[in-house]
């Protein structure tokens, strides 16, 4: 497959206060007791938006993101440039990635392992899920570094060599802003949330910016830019199914 063309389609599945900020610096024990993330919460859903995928060379391809999950289990996509062509397929689940590629007749199959020694970004199932929904990377415990500042909480965790860097909306709980770094390879992540709607209750990103650096063949950084704008989102309780072969 392209990696051109695979740096867009995972950056889809996988998308800003402005106010002078005054820093206070809580103990651990203090932090812990004002922080209350919001983790949203599903059992099944089936979603639609908007993409617009631009790539270091300035190449942009715009089309419809459609995605369905099952939380915990499983991510589903597929992405259409229109004219109801299908483009490509792909599923996340708790031990791989895989994609098809219609247009090209190509396809992939890697564990997160895999995938991060080839492109030198770490993902997982988890962290898919997080970043689609605006959740903080990993639970909270002391050894993260956590401060208020002011209708914000930054937030500092390291794991298996990757640092997570999280901005935190005072009043939802939310993550607006995401970065990722290695220790050990050059691929990072960063995913903005300009605005939160009500979605059944719940706080819901429904525009995410993303931005992919990843590594190539010869071990040089590329980036891919990726607007999502969700119009159509739906939670259900019933099973939904997950296609994967054409």
């Amino acid at each position: 497959m392209n990696k051109h063309f695979l740096r867009s389609l995972l950056a889809c599945v996988l998308l800003l206060a402005g106010c002078a900020k005054k820093t206070k610096i809580y103990s651990s024990d203090e932090a812990m007791k004002e922080f209350t993330p919001s983790y949203f919460d599903f059992e099944y859903l089936s979603a639609k938006a908007r993409v617009a995928m631009e790539e270091e060379n300035g190449k942009t391809t715009r089309g419809t993101l459609n995605l369905r999950a099952k939380r915990d289990s499983i991510i589903w996509f597929s992405i259409s440039p229109g004219l109801g062509i299908e483009a490509a397929r792909g599923m996340i689940t708790r031990e791989d990635i895989k994609v098809i590629d219609r247009i090209n007749n190509k396809d992939i199959n890697l564990t997160f392992d895999q995938f991060q020694n080839t492109y030198g970004l770490k993902l997982s199932l988890d962290l898919f899920q997080n970043v689609l929904f605006a959740n903080i990377p990993y639970g909270v415990s002391y050894r993260d570094r956590l401060i208020r500042v002011g209708k914000t909480f930054e937030l500092t965790q390291r794991r298996d060599g990757i640092t997570y860097e999280s901005v935190i909306g005072v009043q939802h709980g939310k993550v607006t802003e995401l970065t990722t770094a290695s220790r050990f390879h050059k691929g990072k992540l960063s995913a903005s949330y300009p605005e939160f709607e009500d979605l059944d209750g719940q706080p819901y990103a429904y525009k995410i910016l993303l931005k992919l650096l990843m590594e190539n063949a010869s071990s040089d950084v590329q980036s891919t830019l990726v607007n999502l704008e969700f119009n159509k989102v739906e939670l259900q309780d019933t099973p939904l199914s997950f296609p994967y072969n054409f």
